[in-house]
């Protein structure tokens, strides 16, 4: 389930990196992604 659940932040994560038009909100973006996937590797 924990596996599943990183898999899916991450596709969600590049999607967003997709949709970014600047530098700095790509930047934004991976922080994000990188706290999810943190947090819910900590789950």
């Amino acid at each position: 389930m924990t596996r599943l659940k990183t898999v899916t932040l991450s596709l969600v994560a590049i999607m967003g990196l997709t949709a970014c038009e600047t530098v700095e909100g790509a930047g934004r973006d991976i922080s994000s992604a990188g706290e999810a996937i943190s947090e819910a590797a900590e789950e």
